[in-house]
């Protein structure tokens, strides 16, 4: 047994444990010895008191090399299978003395030794320059019985070795430095741990008549390790859920900081310094069935002892308690776990009052709702996060994960799949205009967007079934027109509908956002300015307003386009001249062409007038429209008023 026990063992969640070690301790020192990982948690969190008189003077730990980083500096080095001759090779011209198997010793300054490949410990040869003369004795190894060094240096080396040696490359053991007597001693410390764990069953009792609302037994198990390199006897335990605040931290390792080099420079005296100077200054549905085909045929009444009897059976061994931001269970009867070994203990066994409900939510699972179990933790406990094993009528109809639930709160469980309900969800997006308003040139619009989400419920089973429809509102979204659910989560709203067997029932959920949109009055067309006064977005005399500005950019849309025949028209008649200019170039002025130049003279005339009353229209036509632009400023600049 170590010479400081652990008396007792705290788990956490995050993967370390606190351990505090007890004992009776007579000297000055205590030993002990940890693996290599747990280095920089212990020295982070090491405390140590004597309840005697005595002082603790201080710890001493293994700097954290390794055997070879140990060794580096050591003149003597052994293999594990050979030691003998790298001795020898390694007391080359240190004095010792031989034992030879005759019963003779000789003493002086080892040569070396001369080693055969074939017979190594057999036919090697040790060369030894005795003392006080000038003989090299040659000895075969087989004749040695052994060696003494009469070299401090090497001896010390070779007890640095062997104590080196002698140590386990992934431990690092502590000296803990005290005053002489006798001492009382807790050591305690956090390390790395494997993390505890909690599984739950949840037991229903046949509720006495249809209206009663069911009962359940919940019943938790905590599972820890024992990884330790000691079995623990007796200890208390403690298992604390939460989640504290924790990381590794390396104060194991040195480290030696580079520091910036300053050279020296020369000084000049320093001008006056100046500163500015400163200015002043809760539904519930109706129990359904079971949840799926399969599990109604299985269902099997149990023991009309029910849940309070069934509870007395298995009694939690843990007290809860509350540490602030955590929740602690310490098991109440000492714990005894063999190293390498695990071990379960009960530490929740409480009675609830549960209801039963169908919750759909597509995102989780689509189709089909689930069938959930809820019930306000009335344990006086905080539960830990953990699968949950639910039977019901003595049979096995389902498994989930129990959420980190604070005491008080409410639990859901979703345990089974409901297949004889069918849901199809699906979504259709609409517009409507809100309001509408006039800024010069421009119309305002605001108008919701509308999303509606249709969710038709389709019940073949023979029963009608409730189900809790959970919808999750678009962000920025408001709902509207809709019921008020029934319930409310943090970012659900949950709608209770009621489903008649063999038919398909619609619930659809609305919610809208409003947006803002702008547009230029002259894009707007007669058939929408009519729609917005018919539906009263717009006043007569608005109305009358904008259908005169929509008839005079109607008129400006005219006269361009009158510009855009004449446009045409002179281009065309450029084409011509062109065409008449060339043929021109090939005539001569006598006879036929003579006759026909003429003709083409008078066309080019004509075509000149032609070119001038175009260009007199066209800007006949651009001052109409400016005038009309102007009156369109006009009007623009009154709308509203």
């Amino acid at each position: 047994m170590s010479v400081l026990p652990i008396i007792h063992m705290t788990l956490y969640k995050h993967g370390v444990g606190y351990y505090r070690r007890r004992g009776a301790i007579e000297g000055e020192a205590v030993k002990l010895s940890f693996r290599q990982e747990e280095m920089d948690d212990l020295l982070k969190s090491l405390t140590i008191i004597d309840y005697s008189k005595g002082q603790v003077r201080g710890v001493d730990y293994d700097t954290p090399q390794s055997q070879a980083e140990k060794l580096a500096g050591c003149s003597i080095i052994l293999d594990d299978a050979r030691s003998l001759r790298d001795l020898l090779r390694a007391l080359r011209g240190r004095k010792v003395q031989l034992a030879l198997k005759q019963g003779q010793t000789e003493g002086g300054a080892l040569l070396g030794l001369d080693e055969d490949e074939t017979r190594p410990m057999k036919a090697s040869l040790v060369s030894l320059l005795a003392d006080k003369t000038e003989t090299v004795n040659v000895y075969p190894i087989s004749q040695l019985s052994g060696v003494t060094l009469q070299d401090n240096d090497a001896a010390e080396d070779l007890r640095f070795f062997l104590k080196t040696a002698l140590g386990q490359e992934s431990h690092r053991s502590i000296t803990i430095r005290l005053s002489p007597g006798e001492h009382d001693l807790e050591v305690s410390y956090i390390a790395p741990a494997p993390t505890w764990r909690v599984s739950y069953r949840l037991v229903m009792d046949a509720p006495p008549d249809a209206d009663a609302q069911p009962k359940a037994l919940l019943q938790g198990w905590g599972i820890f390790d024992n990884q330790l390199e000691e079995d623990l006897s007796d200890i208390t335990l403690s298992l604390t859920a939460g989640m504290p605040i924790s990381f590794v931290y390396d104060l194991y390792t040195p480290h030696t900081p580079e520091r910036p080099t300053v050279e020296d420079e020369d000084r000049s005296a320093a001008a006056p310094v100046m500163f500015e100077e400163a200015m002043q200054s809760g539904w519930v549905g109706e129990a359904p069935s079971s949840p799926a085909p399969m599990m109604r045929s299985m269902g099997r009444k149990m023991a009309k002892s029910g849940v309070a009897a069934m509870g007395a059976s298995v009694q939690s061994a843990a007290e809860g308690k509350s540490l602030g931001e955590l929740f602690q269970y310490t098991v109440s009867a000492p714990v005894t776990v063999g190293r390498g070994q695990s071990a379960m203990v009960p530490i929740v066994s409480s009675a609830l009052k549960v209801k039963k409900d169908l919750i759909y939510n597509g995102n989780k699972m689509p189709v089909h709702p689930v069938a959930t179990l809820r019930f306000d933790n009335s344990s006086g406990l905080t539960l830990e996060r953990g699968p949950v094993t639910v039977l019901e009528n003595g049979e096995y109809v389902g498994e989930a994960v129990l959420p980190f639930t604070v005491n008080t709160a409410e639990a859901v469980i979703a345990y089974a799949v409901e297949l004889s309900v069918h849901v199809q969800e699906n979504t259709l997006w609409d517009n409507h205009l809100h309001t509408l308003s006039i800024r010069k040139g421009y119309l305002l619009q605001q108008h919701y967007q509308i999303k509606n989400t249709i969710y038709k419920i389709d019940n073949r089973s023979g029963k009608s079934k409730a189900v809790l429809i959970e919808f999750s509102p678009a962000s920025g979204y408001t709902i509207f027109d809709t019921p008020d659910p029934a319930e409310k989560t943090l970012n659900t709203r949950r709608y209770a509908i009621e489903a008649a067997p063999g038919q398909i029932t619609t619930f659809t959920a609305k919610e809208r956002t409003l947006r803002s949109q702008k547009e230029e009055i002259r894009s707007l067309k007669h058939k929408k300015l009519q729609a917005y006064f018919k539906d009263n977005f717009l006043d007569e005399k608005s109305y009358r307003e904008l259908e005169a500005l929509l008839k005079a950019w109607d008129e400006i849309s005219q006269l361009e386009k009158q510009i855009n025949k004449q446009e045409k028209t002179r281009k065309k008649i450029y084409a011509e001249q062109e065409q008449v200019q060339k043929n021109m170039q090939v005539l001569s002025n006598r006879g036929d062409e003579g006759r026909l130049r003429s003709r083409y003279v008078q066309q080019l005339t004509q075509s000149e007038e032609d070119l001038t009353k175009i260009a007199q229209t066209i800007k006949s036509l651009q001052e109409d429209i400016a005038a009309k632009k102007t009156e369109i400023d006009k009007m623009t600049e009154a709308l509203g008023e």
